[in-house]
């Protein structure tokens, strides 16, 4: 089994580490009411998703 020989000092792992980031989560505009949605989940707005109503939103 490898084992370290030396100690990873916080300033190389942390080098190692800076390309692992988030990445900005990509909105689609939806058909029916032109709001944000986040791409390939149901529209919170209207319902819908792929032109399909799944679940019936209340008019408030």
């Amino acid at each position: 089994m490898a084992v370290p020989k030396k100690r990873v000092s916080k300033q190389r792992k942390r080098k190692r580490r800076t390309h692992y980031k988030a990445r900005e989560t990509t909105l689609a505009t939806c058909s029916r009411t032109g709001d944000p949605a986040v791409r390939h989940r149901v529209c919170p707005t209207s319902g819908m998703y792929r032109g399909k109503v799944i679940y019936e939103v209340d008019d408030k």
